[in-house]
């Protein structure tokens, strides 16, 4: 459908250049200085829970680089803490992964302000995360195959593939296979098998074993950002474009908005004023036949589109839940390192009443992946998910694991837990929700991407066959909605469908739950257990609750928030417009502080709140889960540049 063009379109050279200025450490300093690291900043007068963040979609997750981070300059900052600030890492390339000289047919489009350039493609992607790669793979397979020439764009706000994923997982490889069929004899970072795991009941000073439900025999503990690395190097082996670097903050559509037609990618050089400063330029409009919306968790155009097109009702699904899992890697001692070792527990730190559970990977390089899973619908608005981690690391059963041994890397994420129930239809006009924007997590296995994979690959089955038809009509994904519900994708979590709900009354009840869907019937139940309430009506009032004391960290292996974040290399130009502004400026006062006593200061796994509150520039992670956690106040979403 596009024609070629060998000349690089001269905005898009100019973009280019712009994401590389922002992603690069300052001058590749090699000193160290003295920085103020500051908890808050009271500079502004607007800040809170019903906030409308108005340009940002930046992770928890490593750009290769770890840059000092002044969150602001405000002399009123309190509880300043000293640190050295230092610059190392690889420097990533200012053109994207696979730039080639082909680049497709671009036109301007008009603006109220000034034109933006556009390019055109068969298959516009937004995210090089498992599911947005595996799809631009099955569609160039599929090409190959047919010998037919579809044009695939990837679109990644991280500086580079993988920017966006903390290292961890234990990989299950039945999509892979399915996808790459001889991985195993090419160079993948695939290597260690599961050997050992562990499940384990906590109590406070106790581990109890119980036959562990997982079934990794077979799986690997992996670096998921290694992974779609891997991925996206197949991608560009096909001729995929993939964009690193570029936010999409705006749906494309027709002329009468019944479909979408692409994205465009968010203006660059805008200051914290909303001024547009000498660096200014106009973002690109991605344009695509189809276009496949693999952004992850909660992503903002996804939940755009799926209310715009009413797909979770046309579904008949419910809710959606979300859990919040903090994560670190440690670099352990290696003769405590059992390479291919899995432990995972539920019980201690959280009360009986909070669902939520722990896990431990072993991987190589004497790494060790762990972390805390806290689910949203928590009732006592003093828990604080972040404290709760650092408390898990004290227990006697888990110390000697990490002791010793040095952090290095901090996250957090969003995580869908809603399951089949939740799952909103995947189809809508130009486009799909691949991934864990759908929400395919198996809660209970603690495995989403082998089901985000295969969603991706279905999606570009059904984008192929509909691209390639001769017809007068507009390509529909209707087959990948009716595909996905035969697949096995449907049929495993169908068969899990009714264990997380079962938590929704305790921690006792929801164990029993499990226990006779998982060794029992599995998942053979003629009923099927619905969600409760939405997670933002579940916290209590906080004169209903106690508040808690958590110990003060060791610096051994707990830590201030301040500590972590700095380990998290999040990096955020600071003259731009701030990321969340309050419709209500009441609702922190008179709701958040009198009735929940403030929740936002403990529920961030960043903890950018204080009152009176500004917003600093803030982590994506928290972006959700604070839309998650105070939704009745229309927390609404979209992006900045990307750094």
């Amino acid at each position: 459908m596009a024609s070629f063009n060998n000349a690089r379109p001269k905005n898009l050279q100019k973009l280019l250049q712009l994401s590389n200025h922002y992603r690069q450490p300052a001058l590749r300093l090699q000193q160290t200085s003295a920085k103020t690291l500051s908890s808050c900043c009271k500079q502004f007068n607007s800040y809170d829970s019903n906030l409308t963040q108005s340009a940002a979609d930046a992770d928890f997750s490593s750009c290769g680089y770890t840059r000092c981070r002044k969150l602001c300059g405000c002399s009123r900052c309190v509880s300043p803490i000293e640190t050295s600030a230092f610059h190392v890492g690889p420097y990533s390339s200012p053109f994207p992964v696979g730039f080639t000289s082909s680049i497709r047919s671009f036109s301007s489009s008009g603006s109220r302000e000034e034109p933006r350039e556009s390019m055109e493609y068969d298959v516009v992607i937004v995210g090089a995360g498992p599911a947005g790669l595996a799809a631009a793979i099955r569609l160039r397979q599929l090409c190959e195959e047919k010998n037919v020439d579809l044009s695939v764009c990837v679109v990644e706000k991280g500086a580079e593939v993988g920017a966006h994923i903390l290292s961890g997982n234990v990989f299950e490889t039945r999509a892979l296979d399915e996808l790459i069929p001889n991985w195993k004899e090419q160079s993948t970072p695939i290597t260690v098998p599961v050997t050992e795991d562990k499940f384990w009941f906590l109590t406070e000073k106790r581990a109890l074993p119980l036959p562990s439900p997982f079934k990794n025999h077979g799986n690997y503990i992996i670096s998921l950002s290694q992974l779609v690395r891997w991925l996206g190097s197949k991608a560009e082996e096909l001729g995929v474009e993939i964009y690193p670097g570029f936010s999409a903050s705006e749906l494309l559509y027709e002329a009468d908005e019944s479909r979408v037609s692409g994205i465009a990618t968010n203006d660059m050089g805008i200051g914290k004023d909303g001024s547009k400063k000498e660096i200014f330029q106009r973002g690109m409009e991605l344009k695509g036949r189809l276009t496949l919306l693999g952004e992850g968790c909660r992503g903002s155009l996804s939940e755009k589109v799926i209310k715009k097109f009413q797909l979770r009702e046309q579904s008949g699904s419910q809710h959606q839940t979300y859990a919040l899992g903090i994560k670190e890697v440690w670099d352990v001692d290696p003769s405590k390192h059992r390479p291919g070792l899995t432990v995972h527990t539920v019980g201690w730190p959280l009360d009986t009443r909070t669902y939520g559970g722990s896990f431990l990977y072993h991987m190589d390089n004497h790494q060790v992946a762990m972390g805390l899973v806290v689910a949203l619908d928590y009732k006592n608005p003093y828990l604080s998910p972040y404290e709760e981690y650092q408390r898990f690391k004290q227990h006697p059963s888990i110390r000697p694991f990490i002791e010793g041994g040095n952090v290095i890397q901090y996250g957090a994420r969003t995580l869908n837990e809603g399951g089949i129930q939740s799952i909103p239809k995947t189809a809508f006009p130009g486009g799909a929700l691949i991934g864990c924007t759908a929400g395919f997590i198996n809660v209970p296995k603690i495995k989403g991407s082998h089901t985000a994979m295969k969603s991706g690959m279905l999606a570009a089955e059904a984008a192929f066959d509909a691209l390639s038809k001769e017809t007068s009509q507009q390509p529909s994904m209707e087959q990948y909605w009716s595909s996905l519900k035969t697949s096995w994708v449907w049929k495993e979590l169908h068969q899990v469908r009714n264990i997380r709900p079962g938590f929704d009354h305790g921690l006792l009840a929801g164990m029993a739950i499990a226990g006779l869907e998982h060794y029992i019937t599995r998942g053979r139940l003629p009923w099927t257990l619905k969600h409760g309430k939405p997670d933002h009506e579940c916290t209590e009032p906080a004169d209903v609750h106690k508040p808690i004391s958590y110990p003060k960290p060791d610096g051994i292996v707990s830590f201030d928030v301040l500590t972590s974040l700095y380990r998290s290399n999040t990096n955020h130009n600071h003259d731009q417009p701030a990321h969340l502004r309050l419709r209500d400026v009441n609702v922190p006062e008179n709701v958040n502080l009198a009735k929940f006593a403030g929740p936002e200061g403990r529920y961030c796994p960043a903890r950018v709140y204080e009152y009176v509150f500004l917003i600093i520039y803030l982590p994506l992670v928290f972006v959700r889960t604070l839309e998650i956690y105070f939704n009745m106040y229309m927390v609404v979403r979209t992006l900045r540049y990307a750094t």
